[in-house]
């Protein structure tokens, strides 16, 4: 079984989807071994507590941020990343010097509403301004570019007459965000352990 960390930013409710499929048994190439949350007091580490997960708070604006990062996905033998509502941009050196797969959920269908600037409430209050009638969310690989990785899984969400980027995020995260990614992560997860286990 592959461990797994999940970087954080705030309430942690893609976090909990990710544990509540482990605990059901659909995450079962891999196990959440470590949450790194961005900044304390966010709801996402009572989560990680409660589920008896290792957690650490490594704030994202102080010098070093990175770095201690790779350092804890060392230590606790970290065999790839999911970003679960974490809000910041990872660089190229960091995703160079990790070497492992890192997946990020994106609350729109990706090309739409994506990339710097886009995130939390922005994107749901984007989609209303353009007023596409589908929106839905992605999860995809994360390279150097804002939201520029590879499509691993997209699901869509209607857009009903009413609502508000408040709703409209609410159904976009039940619908779509807490099912596709603890899809997409054993679906990575169990393709790592197949080419784990061919080189052994």
């Amino acid at each position: 079984m592959l461990n797994i960390a999940v970087l954080v930013s705030g309430g942690g409710t893609n976090l909990q989807a990710l544990l509540d499929a482990q605990s059901r048994g659909e995450l079962k190439s891999g196990k959440i071994a470590l949450a790194v949350a961005d900044k304390p007091g966010i709801g996402a580490i009572a989560r990680a507590e409660k589920a008896e997960t290792a957690c650490m708070v490594i704030p994202r604006r102080e010098p070093g941020f990175e770095d201690r990062v790779l350092a804890a996905f060392r230590e606790h033998q970290i065999d790839m990343a999911v970003l679960a509502g974490f809000l910041g941009i990872l660089t190229a050196d960091f995703l160079r010097g990790f070497g492992k797969p890192v997946i990020n959920i994106h609350p729109s269908l990706i090309p739409s509403f994506c990339g710097r600037g886009f995130y939390g409430l922005r994107v749901h209050e984007a989609a209303l301004e353009y007023g596409v009638k589908v929106t839905g969310a992605t999860v995809h690989y994360v390279n150097e570019i804002p939201d520029g990785g590879k499509i691993i899984l997209q699901k869509a969400v209607a857009v009903q007459p009413g609502d508000t980027p408040e709703t409209l995020q609410r159904r976009v995260m039940e619908e779509a965000e807490w099912k596709l990614l603890p899809q997409a992560a054993e679906m990575v997860a169990a393709e790592l352990l197949r080419e784990k286990e061919n080189r052994q």
